[in-house]
């Protein structure tokens, strides 16, 4: 009898002659661009350093294409807004110690978004390493350390025939639910010899599944059929699984209104008679989710932002499907179901089968909508609505777009229309400053076929406004959208509400329009009554461009508190 695991793969003639004559001047780099390429990967971000020089010498010799960003933290985003837009891994290759070191807080945030980003460091030569030769340029006691806490796995290799193994197992890991970063540390010895191993060709990295045990969702099932009142939540899980059309028809199926959390906007549609929307810091939302005799929470950690700064204190039973296992009834008990949620979702489709017949669903949905407008309306806060109606017009349906940490990004998070599944993203899982214009750029190599929009503060953008060059170098059609308050205005607000007055947060800023002009990129000044046009001519205009809106907005009232 023989077994499937059994069976071996002859190499045919072919390539036996290819493996025993492999072509000279390769060297350690060349295996890692080769594996990446027999992975599938097309395209690859990140900034050369010396100690990674074998891997960039090992790109021209390759067919994958290089984008290089001028800071490694943006290179960073780039990749992690490639992974969300491409659901694949996007390689990012780093030198070692002060390179490596300053991803960190892109690697956070695509770990809290689950963005698969394959991470390659170089290291110091191995005699450094293991208590031998000390006093490398770069050099850190424990580079892996820290990174540990960071990414979702870490990957060593210290001999050029382990390269394959550990980037193939770092690619699955990066792919398995729930994605996110992981990262590889090759020595700078073993990037730079020459190797006389064969081409690498074809790497089996497939993403293990994650099915959800089968008593559990017949208990889920059971609990959403007879409920009276069911209501769903959607994180960012349904957008990385690509579940949102098994998400609709459970809704619909239950007659169960739905609520997106900020990482999960788009997820369901939101003019749908059942849509919630995403106003989750609003105390009317709360109340109406607390109400709900059967809550499902699909994708989501229910952690501080999508749960009204922890106020939230459901009263019915609570039934979680989440990929992440640390996030599983980490914040309320509930009917814990460890799975991927497309998986999870067609469980559920599979067992609840009748429609439920529930006239009073699109009401109440429709009163908490209506008790939310009427509670915005009253604090006079026309300007802010009609830049981020402008916004909407401007920008294509189909159009991704990427939010900074800046007051128009949060008032995004509750009150803007995604319109598609993973076409809208911010920093909001790590919350780090800097992340919309490079993000931008990855979202664009990503998907070439639309302009993709960008929306920073004056702050967050002079995190990033280097890689100028860089959209500029590639020709990327991202515009970016800067509302210059002159400082950070978010920290502003709050610190004026604690303490009666803001410190440190008035910012000295370039004129953003000539800053642009100077990198090649045309920008225009704006303002609440042209900025439809001018963002929508800037997104139609092939290439890059800045469009400056200066404006003071404020942030709604927080209604946690109430």
């Amino acid at each position: 009898m023989t077994h499937d695991h059994d069976l071996v793969l002859r190499p045919t003639p072919e390539q036996t002659e290819a493996a025993l004559n492999p072509p000279p001047g390769r060297n350690g780099g060349d295996l890692v661009v080769e594996t990446l390429t027999g992975l599938g990967a097309t395209t690859v971000f990140g900034l050369p350093g010396q100690h990674a020089l074998g891997m960039f010498d090992a790109l021209r010799r390759s067919d994958l294409a290089y984008i290089g960003l001028r800071v490694e933290n943006n290179a960073g985003f780039a990749a992690d807004a490639y992974g969300r837009i491409t659901g694949e891994a996007a390689p990012l290759l780093l030198s070692t110690g002060p390179g490596a070191l300053t991803s960190l807080a892109a690697l956070q945030e695509a770990a809290a978004a689950s963005a698969p980003v394959l991470a390659i460091s170089s290291q110091i030569p191995s005699t450094g390493l293991g208590g031998g030769r000390h006093g490398y340029l770069h050099e850190l006691p424990d580079q892996q350390a820290s990174f540990r806490g960071v990414v979702k796995s870490v990957h060593t290799v210290r001999t050029q025939s382990q390269i394959p193994s550990a980037i193939a197992e770092a690619w699955e890991s990066a792919l398995t639910a729930p994605h996110g970063p992981v990262w590889v540390e090759i020595p700078q010895d073993v990037l730079l010899a020459q190797t006389a191993l064969p081409v690498v060709t074809a790497v089996d990295a497939a993403p293990h599944d994650l099915p959800p045990r089968p008593e559990l969702t017949a208990v889920a099932a059971d609990l959403l059929a007879n409920a009276a009142r069911p209501v769903i939540i959607a994180g960012g899980g349904v957008v990385r699984s690509d579940a949102s059309g098994k998400l609709k028809q459970l809704a619909e199926r239950l007659n169960a209104p739905v609520v997106t959390t900020f990482g999960g906007k788009g997820a369901f549609p939101w003019n749908h008679p059942l849509s919630l929307q995403s106003w989750l810091e609003d105390r009317h939302t709360t109340d109406f989710l607390e109400d709900a005799d059967v809550l499902l929470v699909v994708g989501s950690g229910l952690g501080e932002l999508s749960s009204n700064y922890y106020t939230f204190k459901p009263r019915g039973r609570v039934v979680q499907i989440e990929a992440d296992l640390g996030k599983l009834e980490s914040n309320h008990p509930a009917l814990g179901i460890h799975a991927d949620a497309r998986l999870a979702l067609s469980a559920l489709l599979e067992t609840i089968t009748e429609n439920r017949q529930d006239a009073t669903a699109a009401d109440r949905v429709r009163t908490v909508l209506d008790l939310v407008r009427e509670r915005i309306d009253a604090q006079e806060l026309t300007l802010e609505q009609r830049v981020l109606a402008a916004v909407r017009e401007a920008l294509p349906d189909r159009s991704a777009s990427f939010w900074d940490m800046t007051i128009l990004a949060y008032w995004a998070w509750s009150a803007f229309d995604a319109k598609r599944p993973n076409t809208m993203h911010s920093a909001q899982g790590a919350g780090g400053l800097g992340y919309a214009f490079p993000a931008a750029i990855g979202g664009a190599v990503a998907d070439p076929t639309h302009p993709v929009l960008a929306v920073s503060g004056d702050g967050g953008a002079l995190y990033s406004i280097a890689e100028l060059a860089t959209a500029r170098q590639h020709n990327l059609d991202v515009t970016w959208l800067i509302v210059d308050d002159g400082g950070y205005g978010i920290l502003r607000e709050y610190m004026t509400d604690a303490f009666g007055q803001s410190t440190a947060t008035e910012l000295t800023r370039p004129d953003y329009v000539a800053l642009a002009e100077s990198f090649g990129v045309p920008g225009v000044r704006t303002t609440a009554d042209t900025l439809a046009d001018d963002l929508a001519k800037a997104l139609a205009t092939p290439g890059p461009s800045v469009v400056v809106l200066p404006a003071l907005l404020r942030m709604f009232a927080p209604t946690h508190l109430d």
